[in-house]
């Protein structure tokens, strides 16, 4: 591993752990996917085994978090069965100045929204290259569409100034979410300069699932720096 990675997988490490610090015995847990999440998902597992924390249920965000929870041996639960969690950790693949988010690069926007949206808390952890002025500039806003008439989306989609590209898998084939739909990639090559008007202009298509931007929910963002102090 570069320099430059290692410094980057230190920085997820402290964001993780600065995070976990707030969980307390006995919480509702949201699991969140993505390589900085997994990390902190791994960090309760581990205090959950010493007994630093007990009685602890997750909830996760994706298949590929539960497997990973599973194999830590944290107790799952439903939102069916639990539907207010204490508080959520999860990544984010952009984060504006207003706590605004881009989310959905792993593909589990929709789980992710829906988990983060019955929390009394978002924890977002991430390193810094996740800062940006402008949401959508460097990175794809994800769409989550149904299969049937997906094309139908692409020219308002442009007209919304981005780039759509449906998303495929190592095979090169559609891919497809653990709620089995599919992803329309959107890069905007000028920002979203208004993400509350995009949101609302993608989300009244029929057809359209969610999309990765999250707005207003208030995380608090715990990111992990080059230097301490």
């Amino acid at each position: 591993m570069s320099q430059a990675a290692d410094a980057v997988a230190e920085q997820k490490r402290r964001a993780a752990q600065s995070a976990v610090e707030r969980v307390r015995s006995g919480m509702v847990v949201g699991l969140g996917s993505g390589t900085t999440a997994s990390l902190a998902v791994q960090e309760i597992g581990r205090r959950l085994e010493s007994g630093e924390l007990t009685g602890i249920v997750g909830i996760p965000t994706s298949l590929q978090t539960k497997q990973l929870a599973d194999s830590l041996g944290i107790p799952l639960t439903s939102l069916d069965e639990r539907p207010a969690l204490d508080l959520t950790i999860d990544g984010a693949d952009q984060i504006d100045p207003r706590g605004n988010l881009i989310k959905g690069g792993g593909g589990a926007l929709l789980r992710e929204k829906i988990v983060a949206a019955a929390s009394r808390r978002l924890l977002i952890v991430a390193d810094e290259s996740k800062l940006v002025t402008r949401l959508g500039e460097s990175f794809p806003l994800p769409v989550e569409v149904v299969d049937f008439g997906w094309r139908t989306h692409e020219e308002p989609l442009r007209d919304l100034g981005a780039e759509p590209v449906l998303r495929v898998d190592a095979a090169g084939e559609a891919y497809r979410s653990d709620s089995g739909h599919y992803i329309i990639d959107c890069r905007f090559p000028e920002g979203i300069v208004d993400p509350e008007y995009v949101e609302r202009a993608i989300l009244c298509r029929p057809g359209v699932v969610e999309t990765g931007l999250f707005l207003g929910m208030s995380p608090e963002v715990f990111v992990g720096r080059s230097h301490s102090g």
